[in-house]
């Protein structure tokens, strides 16, 4: 079976976050750089239910893994 495949904007949904194009930007300016020492779930901007939310997706590698990774990768980007 094929893994599913979540975009960006289905994440920001997840996460109960402004799923535009222009939001999700804007979220991702406002909070980056994401220094290399902080697991992206324990940034001080999630609230618990979220940083919960990322945390498992990682520890399970669940479906949405792949663009938890992502969203961490463009956080850490200057």
């Amino acid at each position: 079976m094929e893994p599913t495949v979540h975009p960006f904007s289905s994440l920001f949904q997840q996460l109960g976050l402004p799923d535009d194009d222009a939001s999700i930007r804007a979220f991702i300016e406002t909070h980056r750089p994401l220094p290399d020492t902080l697991l992206m779930a324990d940034a001080p901007f999630w609230s618990p239910a979220q940083a919960r939310f990322l945390r498992e997706s990682i520890t399970a590698d669940a479906d949405w893994a792949n663009v938890v990774d992502q969203l961490s990768v463009a956080l850490r980007t200057e």
